[in-house]
């Protein structure tokens, strides 16, 4: 099993990568996590047609299952934070479990960390970023 960290360097670059990761990894039924800043209430209402809300500290956590319209959501959606943060989503972070790994999304996507990775994952994750150059900062620890 490997893991895998990913930074996005250059915020100019387009959310096709993100896009090929989520298409990739997140399936219907996977355990879903979604957290966003308490300030955030538009993004927790489109989070909680995914799953039950509670409030922290500083955040509130959906927690619930992925549906068919969630990996949808993160297909189409162009999120309006896009012009300052380069964001790939409009929820601050994503974490998804399933059989292929745990895929955890922080900073509106633009920092992945994968862990539990098998050797075909990591070859998908290394053919998509092989095209991106120094856009991004990618680790990929191999056990």
């Amino acid at each position: 099993m490997s893991s895998i960290s990913l930074d996005m360097i250059d915020n100019t670059v387009s959310s096709s990568w993100w896009k090929e990761l989520v298409r990739h990894f997140v399936r219907v039924g996977d355990e879903l996590e979604i957290r966003c800043w308490k300030e955030e209430t538009e993004e927790i209402k489109a989070a909680s047609r995914y799953g039950k809300p509670t409030a922290e500290r500083t955040e509130v956590s959906i927690r619930g299952t992925v549906t068919d319209a969630f990996p949808r959501e993160l297909m189409d959606e162009e999120p309006t934070t896009r012009s300052r943060y380069n964001a790939m989503t409009k929820y601050f972070t994503i974490n998804v479990k399933n059989e292929l790994c745990d895929f955890y999304n922080e900073h509106y996507g633009t920092e992945i960390y994968m862990e539990k990775l098998c050797e075909n994952d990591v070859s998908f994750v290394e053919d998509v970023f092989s095209q991106w150059g120094d856009a991004f900062s990618v680790g990929i620890y191999r056990d």
